[in-house]
């Protein structure tokens, strides 16, 4: 071998030995990804977090957690259809501030939030809480009564009233209108009868905080009307999301209960970052863990958006900025 190939020879093994070097040094580690961010590492941390919860749970659990900044979801059987209970509240909420807002609009035979009931005792049910302590004949309320009557203790006499003003096909046809299809006001509260025919309130998970995006980002409502939902939402409450969580978060939620299920759904307005979760349960051996799960699952999902706020894209926690 004459010096010109020896020497070609010993270029081109440098140059293998360069490339095999280079690959060398930006090979991945085994279990992450290319351009895996650490909000990335966060996310599945939680999602490992969230199956731990789940998999000690003896029952049927349905979960979304939609970050409202960026999109991103989290779903495990959150297209399984599942009771609402009491969370259906929301849609009846909702369109009564939409009928409301058309009112003001011009529209007729609309809801508004000042018309007034006068209490009646036929329109009791079970777990009126606030309803049954009225005085017959006299009592005026206004249907934003009714509604934080609703909310607030979940008072099933002033839903039911609701609905009858508001209509249950106007409030079918709004969530309709929002695409989302398996979302269904089928009875008034705490009617066994029309449940045992099969009537029951019914959502998915994934559409419930469907129904909260479109709150948030009044795809229903003006801003005005939305900010008004969202405070009378936001009334403290007994629920499961925000058992977990520091006094000091607002939430906007309706929790709901029925024998052997748990359900709850909200936003969860975590600085800089708010997100909207909806866990639900069905089949639950035993209740209080039901509970107990939904707010484990909520704290989990707050640690992640609390953090993913108040860091910088690199995970460094920076000072708040003063107002100058």
């Amino acid at each position: 071998m004459c010096h010109g190939e020896n020497l070609h020879m010993k270029l081109v093994s440098l140059a293998v030995a360069l490339v095999l070097a280079a690959n060398a040094f930006g090979e991945q580690k085994p279990g992450s990804t290319p351009g895996e961010t650490g909000s990335d590492l966060l996310w599945k941390r939680l999602e490992t977090r969230v199956h731990d919860i789940t998999d000690k749970f003896d029952g049927v659990i349905g979960i979304a957690i939609l970050d409202l900044t960026d999109g991103r979801t989290f779903s495990l059987n959150a297209d399984r259809v599942f009771p609402t209970a009491s969370s259906i509240k929301i849609a009846v909420l909702l369109e009564l501030y939409r009928q409301d807002q058309e009112t003001r609009s011009g529209a007729k035979g609309k809801a508004r939030l000042d018309d007034t009931y006068t209490f009646d005792p036929k329109d009791l049910v079970e777990d009126s809480r606030i309803m049954a302590g009225l005085t017959a004949g006299v009592t005026h309320l206004t249907n934003r009564d009714l509604a934080q009557f609703m909310v607030a203790v979940s008072d099933n006499a002033a839903a039911n009233v609701l609905m009858d003003r508001l209509g249950k096909d106007n409030v079918n046809a709004m969530l309709r209108g929002l695409g989302l299809s398996k979302t269904m006001l089928r009875r008034k509260m705490i009617d066994i009868v029309a449940a045992r025919k099969g009537d029951e309130n019914v959502a998915t998970p994934e559409e419930m905080v469907r129904l909260l995006e479109a709150i948030y980002k009044d795809k229903v409502l003006t801003k005005e009307s939305t900010a008004a939902l969202m405070k009378q939402l936001s009334t403290l409450k007994q629920s499961y999301i925000t058992r977990l969580l520091p006094e000091s978060v607002q939430v906007a939620n309706k929790p709901g209960e029925l024998a052997a299920v748990r359900t709850d759904s909200g936003i969860v307005f975590a600085a800089n970052r708010p997100f909207a979760i909806s866990v639900m349960t069905a089949y639950d051996r035993d209740e209080r863990a039901a509970e107990r799960a939904i707010s484990e699952v909520a704290l989990e999902a707050y640690h992640y958006f609390e953090m993913l706020g108040k860091v910088s894209e690199y995970g460094r926690a920076l000072p708040v900025e003063k107002n100058r």
